[in-house]
């Protein structure tokens, strides 16, 4: 079956950079990011692993786990740590998911189910869709998918604009338009009436159509 946002994220147990994990239980009651790579050495995520490590701080101040996978053995995974801290700058401080069995790339279709095999003798090419990001809530629930092409690095600061902008929603009867940042006005939900929105936003709002209605970022 295929994931959609809202699905529960499927849970394994698998081994890491830090040992043995069960995904669920090292989630805790954090939001965590899943974000999986082609193959262990390529340029590409080369830099994206060290961006994320330098990003880190970050999404731990909004209570967010970070976990990396590549289909390569954990071993691998050490050494290529070791590549990156030296040509990023940036040490890798978060697990980093063996997955040379496949199974978590199938398990969050990332490659078909009936694909056979292990990590061994595949290339970035055939590992192509294996190059996702996955963002879940506390309650385990998917909340995004994205899927990039092996040529393009990833924009991991659109990724901590878009945790800020959900952990922002789910407190609040808002949404965040284009492009929206930090601190920038956000839009009233039209669940919300005028009336509720008057208790909710008691210095008031600027209407640009019915169903179009801006205020102040809350809290």
């Amino acid at each position: 079956m295929s994931l959609r946002i809202n699905d529960e994220a499927p849970n394994f147990v698998a081994r890491t950079t830090q040992g043995e994990i069960n995904f669920h239980e090292w989630l805790g009651d954090s939001w965590g990011i899943l974000f999986s790579h082609p193959k262990d050495f390529t340029p590409v995520c080369t830099t994206e692993l060290g961006y994320m490590a330098g990003l880190e701080p970050e999404f731990r101040k909004r209570n967010c786990k970070i976990i990396g996978l590549s289909v390569d053995p954990v071993n691998d995974h050490d050494a290529w740590a070791r590549d990156i801290e030296e040509t990023q700058g940036h040490r890798v401080n978060y697990p980093m998911i063996g997955d040379s069995d496949l199974a978590v790339a199938k398990l969050y279709n990332m490659l078909p189910a009936e694909e056979e095999g292990t990590s061994e003798g595949r290339t970035a090419a055939t590992n192509a869709t294996v190059r996702s990001v996955f963002i879940i809530g506390p309650d385990k629930k998917i909340k995004l998918m994205l899927t990039y092409p092996m040529t393009t690095g990833r924009n991991f600061d659109e990724i901590l604009r878009v945790l800020d902008s959900m952990q922002l929603t789910a407190r609040h009867k808002v949404a965040t338009p284009v492009n929206w940042r930090q601190g920038e006005d956000v839009i009233i939900v039209p669940a919300v009436s005028d009336d509720e929105a008057a208790k909710m936003f008691p210095d008031g709002w600027k209407t640009i159509k019915p169903y179009l209605r801006t205020v102040k970022q809350p809290g």
